[in-house]
């Protein structure tokens, strides 16, 4: 029995996916909260696309302002707008104008995810972006 629990972990380990951090807006602003929507995070499509994330994608929000973290998935806003809009319960927690770090996540294999590194996407108080460094994923 020893045999076979020890050669199942070995291939568990080689078959498992991880969730990890593939990339993240660094230091974005709030520009609304909206505590009627249905829930999700608003985020604009330039955003997106510099991050690499895709609308219905789950995320981490954490917020610089009060230690708040919050997980959702992404509405895509409209592009060009700077939007960051938390909506349904989060808006309790986030208000216009906190930072937040908001970090994207996904499912890779164990020998992916120890080759990635997250991209980061730098973002003024308008929600512009100022940098990305680019990282990697398979």
């Amino acid at each position: 029995m020893e045999s076979f629990y020890n050669t199942t972990l070995v291939v568990f380990f080689f078959y498992m996916l991880l969730n990890v951090c593939i990339a993240k807006l660094h230091r974005a602003t709030v520009t609304d909260a909206d505590l009627n929507y249905v829930g999700s995070i608003t985020i604009d499509e330039a955003l997106l696309i510099a991050a690499g994330f895709l609308p219905g994608q789950m995320v981490t929000i954490n917020n610089v302002s009060n230690a708040v973290s919050w997980r959702t998935y992404i509405v895509k806003g409209k592009k060009g707008k700077g939007e960051i809009i938390l909506n349904g319960p989060p808006a309790r927690l986030f208000q216009k104008g906190d930072k937040v770090i908001i970090l994207g996540e996904a499912w890779v294999d164990s020998k992916d995810a120890v080759k990635m590194s997250p991209t980061v996407v730098f973002l003024d108080d308008k929600n512009k972006i100022t940098k990305v460094k680019k990282g990697w994923r398979p």
